[in-house]
């Protein structure tokens, strides 16, 4: 592989890093924080729903309008505007202009990078590597950003630390960490202007134009993949690092160091597991990896409500992160496989999509349902919502296999 490549796949890797700290520290302290500041538990919901539904509007955009507009020019702007969710959270608006600030900036409350920038590069990085390391690049990809979301999680006793040594008001602690958080998109930013014309996408023929054509294939293929993780994506909505941060919070009156340690810990073992992913796909194939892992972490997710303690809970809740991330980097893998390199972007944008806007309605739902109906409800759901994806997946696509696995 030339040289370039391989340096724009450090680049993309750091920036993915770096956007991952950022973005595990904010899933784990968004819910406590707007819940310090007087908010509900159906406006926390609103919040991360408007984030998500933000981050779903800029992968629309980014789906029909990178390749044209330039990929790296896409990734800088994307990420000045993420900056500005640092600096809302840190003057503490009154709720219809959080939920405003939240769309326009993507914030995100889901501890997982699902970011537009997220979705660009997954376009990216598969075209910067033969497809015999597709899926170990992607693994790589995703050690690095749950590496970074890790890190970021256990970040979120810092507000309690600068409190407590330096003499910080709670407040003005939060306000500290949230424009560093706009500080990392501004790092990430300068990390895309360095990019080079590699990422850039090559169109089969000059007459092709702009136009999004879409193979045959992918017209059957692409929309199918699409509604079933849309399913996953929904129950996934349910299951926000800042919904289930805010459950062991009022479950267990367990505080922000303790649940920085704890989604730390879920970090390490999510990053972990993408390099388990990639290898066992060699062996069974990337249909048989997605599947066989992901439906048992949703039913040890379903157990966890119904764990006498709060140590067993975690037991139960760590052996789902262990085994919930292995379809991750497999499922970007499938999706590059399945669609013509030039359609990429437009295939990771629209899974993405979808995802996102199935991500909002979810996490919208469970704040609603916290409060009326069940406190645990949100996790039921959310893992049986999960059940019947992987068994439509597999029935589906089990004999559809990548290029390298024919």
């Amino acid at each position: 592989m030339p040289a370039q490549p391989r340096r724009d796949r450090i680049l993309i890797n750091a920036a993915g890093f770096l956007r991952s700290l950022g973005v595990g520290l904010v899933g784990v302290v968004l819910g406590i924080y707007l819940f310090r500041v007087g908010f509900s538990s159906v406006s926390i919901g609103l919040v991360v729903a408007a984030g998500l539904a933000g981050t779903a509007l800029a992968t629309l955009l980014v789906s029909l309008f990178a390749d044209r507009f330039g990929r790296r020019q896409t990734l800088i702007l994307l990420a000045i505007l993420s900056a500005g969710g640092g600096i809302a959270l840190a003057f503490t608006p009154i709720l219809p202009l959080l939920l405003l600030t939240a769309f326009l900036t993507m914030l995100n409350g889901t501890g997982s990078d699902r970011s537009a920038s997220y979705a660009l590069e997954q376009g990216i990085l598969p075209g910067l590597a033969p497809d015999a390391r597709r899926t170990w690049n992607l693994a790589w990809y995703n050690v690095l950003l749950d590496g970074g979301g890790s890190l970021g999680a256990l970040g979120a006793g810092l507000p309690i630390l600068l409190q407590r040594h330096l003499q910080v008001s709670m407040l003005g602690s939060y306000r500290s960490l949230f424009l560093g958080y706009a500080g990392l998109w501004l790092v990430v930013a300068v990390l895309a202007t360095l990019l080079s014309p590699a990422v850039e996408v090559v169109r089969a023929s000059q007459s092709e134009g702009w136009r999004h054509t879409v193979a045959p294939h992918t017209r059957i293929v692409l929309p199918k993949l699409t509604a079933l993780f849309s399913l996953d994506a929904f129950g996934g909505g349910f299951l926000t690092d800042a919904l289930v941060a805010y459950w062991f919070f009022r479950r267990f009156n367990i505080p922000e160091q303790d649940l920085g340690l704890l989604f730390f810990g879920v970090h390490v073992l999510n990053a972990l597991s993408h390099l388990g992913a990639a290898w066992l796909a060699r062996r069974i194939g990337l249909v048989n990896t997605m599947v066989f892992t992901h439906l048992p972490s949703s039913l040890f997710l379903m157990a966890v409500p119904f764990a006498p303690s709060f140590r067993w809970a975690v037991v139960l809740f760590l052996c789902r992160e262990a085994l919930v991330e292995m379809d991750v980097p497999t499922r970007q893998s499938y999706v590059a496989a399945m669609v013509r390199p030039e359609e990429r972007t437009l295939a990771s944008g629209v899974t993405n999509l979808a995802r996102n806007v199935f991500w909002g309605v979810g996490s919208a739902a469970a704040g609603l349902l916290m409060q009326v109906f069940s406190f645990s409800a949100p996790l039921l759901i959310g893992g049986g919502t999960k059940v019947v994806y992987d068994v439509l997946l597999y029935g589906s696509f089990r004999g559809l296999k990548a290029p390298e696995e024919r």
